[in-house]
């Protein structure tokens, strides 16, 4: 095949510089020859063309920190409801009820924390069958 004459603009004549340590090269070179492509250019496509990923507003932060100082205040309570339900005392509080509350809690921290890794993951997946060697 003819070499053809690239654009100036896309002339890659700069240089930038990356340390990694052995294991991380070695992981470099097995994921460029599985891609079926060089180290620099899966680096590019890595760097370049992903999106970052959001970062959460202060309000899911301290909405996430709350949460877990709720969930904190929970555990305790479920532990007092286990210790009166093995000495015999009247339960504080339903324990199954606390529970699920609890998973509740659980899965609202989840929520706020994985809003941001779900949107990241599908563009992910729709962009990887565009980097699969023909």
């Amino acid at each position: 095949m003819a070499n053809r004459k690239q654009s100036k603009a896309l002339v890659r004549k700069h240089i930038f510089p990356v340390r990694l340590s052995d294991i991380e090269l070695d992981l470099l070179r097995i994921k460029s020859l599985d891609a079926g492509m060089s180290a620099s250019e899966l680096m590019r496509r890595n760097a370049l063309m992903r999106p970052l990923p959001k970062r959460l507003s202060k309000i899911s932060l301290q909405t996430y920190w709350e949460l877990g100082q709720i969930g904190n205040n929970l555990n305790q309570l479920v532990k007092a409801t286990n210790i009166a339900l093995l000495v015999g005392r009247t339960l504080p509080a339903d324990p199954e009820l606390l529970r699920e509350l609890l998973e509740l809690l659980h899965q609202c921290r989840r929520d706020i924390a994985s809003d941001d890794i779900d949107l990241e993951d599908s563009e992910e997946s729709e962009s990887d069958d565009a980097w699969k060697a023909d």
